[in-house]
């Protein structure tokens, strides 16, 4: 059995992850590694300046108000296409809305999410990156906030447009791989878990698919010695990982929300494109 701290992330930053690595993004595709991590990516006083905006203009509710009506305990700031792809006109139609907020939603602060796009190409060296489109133009999401509140978690599962949704009428049904890039805006609590994410070094299979099913994951890889990586970022830091890696998320704790501008990426080692969607 592997010692169980072998699997473990590149980080702190794009110049030595790519001193290390010819071609991050393809090591990261073969999961010899479990994460790229870039620290303090993203300025943490920025992040809080753009709490306070989605605040002001009402995109989240404020984390003061205990007596707020509203109860979500996920709000997402930009367009899902997990959650709105079963309605392919829908979809696009709320995508093109999001670009639209997104063209003046960062006015003033570095946006970040050209600071995600930034970083992908640097790891992705010969890659074209660019937001998924369809072959008749239209546009995905080119990335979107979560918001968690208390007790959202995520148990033991994958992200995948192939293995998962088989959305095999979306372009972005083409890559071999899929990936995340997550950029912490903000963790729960100041004094508690920074947690962002567990990463297991076990792809998914049809073979691992009845454990996920069934919740009983965590028995399976306790039984069969499957490494794990515990990602804890600060706030600002960049990570990103293949999704097709069972992972999970722990509950949120405390009465701040953790915050997350995240994206999906899709990858091919001989296309010459990579699709950055939400």
């Amino acid at each position: 059995m592997k010692n169980r701290k072998d699997w473990l992330p590149t980080e702190p930053d794009l110049k030595t992850v790519c001193n290390t690595y010819n071609d991050p993004i393809y090591i990261l595709s073969q999961a010899e590694i479990p994460a790229i991590i870039l620290r303090n990516a993203y300025s943490p006083e920025q992040c809080n300046g753009l709490i306070n905006r989605f605040t002001n203009m009402g995109l989240m509710r404020d984390e003061t108000d205990i007596n707020s009506a509203d109860k979500r305990t996920r709000i997402d700031i930009g367009t899902s296409l997990g959650n709105r792809g079963s309605d392919k006109e829908r979809f696009f139609a709320h995508a093109e809305a999001t670009h639209h907020l997104f063209q003046f939603l960062f006015d003033g602060y570095e946006n970040p999410v050209k600071l995600i796009y930034q970083s992908l190409a640097a790891l992705a060296p010969g890659k074209e990156i660019r937001v998924a489109q369809e072959p008749n133009g239209k546009k995905y999401g080119p990335a979107i906030f979560r918001i968690h509140y208390e007790t959202h978690s995520y148990k033991p599962h994958i992200d995948s447009v192939k293995y998962r949704e088989n959305r095999t009428d979306y372009a972005v049904y083409r890559f071999e791989h899929q990936f995340a890039g997550v950029l912490c805006i903000q963790n729960a609590d100041e004094s508690g878990d920074s947690t962002q994410a567990i990463l297991h070094r076990c792809l998914w299979t049809e073979e691992v698919q009845p454990f996920i099913k069934g919740e009983t994951f965590d028995k399976y890889a306790i039984k069969n010695n499957i490494e794990n990586c515990q990602v804890n970022l600060e706030q600002g830091d960049l990570y990103f990982f293949s999704t097709r890696c069972i992972h999970e998320v722990p509950p949120v704790q405390g009465t701040r929300a953790r915050i997350v501008l995240a994206v999906f990426i899709g990858y091919s080692p001989d296309d010459e494109q990579v699709f950055v969607w939400s």
